[in-house]
C-alpha cells in the first residue's frame, strides 16, 4: 500500500501549468474535464500506483502552501532539471543526495507551486 493515492497541484493557468509540466518531464498529460473544472493527469499505473493531476479549481489557489509532492521521475533527475527553466520553471535546491533513499530536487513550477522530484539513482 502507498501512503498517498492521489495529489493535485492546483493551477492557476491551466494551459500553462499542463505545457510546463509537459515539457519539463517530457511525457504528455491525459486532459479531462470534472465538476470543479478541468484537470491533466499524470501517467500512473490505475491498478497499483499512485496518480494525480494539475487542477483548475475556482476553489483552490496555486503557489506554495505548505504541502510539497514528490513526483517520480526515476532515473531522469538531472534531464528533468536541466528542462525546468525553459519550461518556465525555477530550480529551487538543484540535485542533492538524501542516501540510502536516492536524490532530490526541488523545484517552482509555472504556477509557483513548490514540487519536488525524486529518484533512486
Amino acid at each position: 500500500m502507498n501512503a498517498i493515492n492521489w495529489f493535485e497541484l492546483f493551477v492557476g493557468n491551466f494551459e500553462r501549468a499542463r505545457d510546463f509540466y509537459e515539457r519539463a518531464l517530457a511525457m504528455p498529460l491525459q486532459e479531462m474535464e470534472s465538476d470543479g473544472g478541468r484537470m491533466a493527469v499524470f501517467p500512473y499505473a490505475q491498478d497499483s500506483g499512485v496518480g494525480g493531476c494539475l487542477s483548475e479549481s475556482a476553489e483552490q489557489q496555486s503557489g506554495i502552501g505548505g504541502t510539497r509532492v514528490y513526483l517520480n521521475v526515476e532515473g531522469n533527475l538531472d534531464e528533468v532539471v536541466s528542462r525546468v527553466p525553459s519550461a518556465g520553471g525555477v530550480i529551487i535546491h538543484s540535485k542533492m543526495s538524501i542516501a540510502p533513499h536516492g536524490y532530490i530536487a526541488v523545484i517552482k513550477d509555472s504556477e509557483g507551486n513548490e514540487v519536488g522530484l525524486h529518484s533512486m539513482t
